[in-house]
């Protein structure tokens, strides 16, 4: 796993998950390796009440509403499709599902403008079939069929992104369970094995990019992932993800509490600022989502130890906010200039602390890009 630049979930926590399986007596639907209740627990951490032998730490940060409604969903016979904001872990999510009820989560179909049906159906094998003609040997199972020939978990991300002739194509695999490939004479059907399941998720910003049909959405159950509003629950998902980066990187470094606190209240105060705007012009153009949060401290992190003291400080963490967050010119520089005048200089007052500090980051960056 070490040689990896990102190993997937079934191979992370493989040996976790082989020791849930090892203890796992609960009913499982189809050919789960894991139970509903187990897979809940892999997803959402053990509590002191489960009476396991070893801690299972929690992976993903929600309501554990929306994770039994995406497992009771998984066990039947519809799709389910996690909605919501960017940044909502709605991919994590989906790769945890299929990590523990299959130890598969890679059968991904990626929804673009440019994804056609050969992607969620089949293609071919051109020097195949010159050679040999047409047969099941040639032919290419895109990541879908795959998961329906060994009865897995197939993903479709971003699924709005598509057009609507691949929506289409998706409708008759949720309801037939079964791709037919008129190019054959004889084996010319995959049937879904039991345990076939779509995860899709969708943008909500996208909406109005490719609508879903009501035919569509009527072999889907939609689970809506909210924005993490409090504090306390996003400040675990910063601080879980930062924990990985720093492993991955081999670095060893300390998130002081009060850096953390800066970063949060910081994008809180920009999200009412959003809220409150009148027009787009006076927003920023960052969905100022969790995972952008994990972005800035990311970046702030590795300049730091690349090139500052190898700690992290209120004005890298201000510049990289600046940096990442400032997408539009002169539009997100004039937002994030009026933030820090109009609501970092006063709290660098009254508070101190990291603030003053923060304050002349963020002022000195604004200078370097405007």
């Amino acid at each position: 796993m070490s040689d990896l630049l990102r190993a997937p979930a079934e191979t992370k926590y493989a040996e976790e998950l082989d020791w849930l399986e090892s203890i796992d007596d609960g009913p499982k639907p189809f050919a789960w390796r894991l139970s509903p209740k187990m897979v809940r627990l892999f997803i959402l951490g053990s509590e002191r009440s489960d009476g396991l032998d070893r801690d299972i730490p929690q992976k993903w940060f929600g309501d554990r509403s929306f994770v039994e409604r995406s497992i009771v969903t998984l066990a039947s016979d519809r799709g389910l499709l996690l909605i919501g904001d960017p940044g909502t872990g709605k991919s994590w999510l989906a790769e945890l599902l299929s990590a523990a009820i299959c130890r598969n989560s890679t059968l991904v179909v990626q929804g673009t403008a440019g994804t056609t049906e050969d992607h969620i159906k089949y293609s071919w094998n051109v020097s195949m079939v010159i050679a040999k003609g047409q047969s099941r040997e040639s032919m290419i199972p895109s990541p879908i069929m795959t998961a329906m020939e060994t009865g897995a978990i197939g993903r479709f991300e971003e699924l709005t992104r598509s057009t609507s002739d691949v929506q289409d194509a998706l409708i008759s695999i949720l309801s037939e369970k079964y791709i037919s490939v008129p190019e054959l004479d004889s084996d010319n059907i995959v049937f879904a094995k039991p345990g076939f399941s779509v995860i899709a998720t969708a943008n909500s910003r996208d909406r109005g990019v490719n609508d879903l049909s009501s035919a569509l959405k009527r072999r889907f159950n939609f689970v809506r992932i909210p924005v993490v509003t409090n504090k306390k629950s996003e400040a675990e998902i910063v601080r879980f993800r930062t924990e990985e980066l720093l492993r991955r990187h081999r670095i060893e470094l300390d998130v002081p509490p009060t850096l953390l606190d800066v970063l949060l209240q910081s994008f809180a105060d920009l999200r009412a600022s959003a809220a409150a705007a009148s027009g787009d012009d006076e927003r920023l153009e960052s969905a100022l989502s969790t995972a952008e949060q994990i972005g800035v401290l990311e970046d702030a992190i590795l300049h730091g130890n690349f090139f500052g003291e190898r700690m992290l400080t209120a004005r890298t963490l201000a510049s990289s906010l600046v940096g990442s967050l400032a997408r539009r010119e002169p539009e997100d520089l004039a937002i994030l200039n009026k933030y820090l005048h109009g609501v970092v200089e006063p709290r660098s007052k009254e508070e101190g602390g990291s603030w003053p500090e923060f304050l002349e980051g963020g002022r000195d960056t604004i200078a370097t890009l405007s």
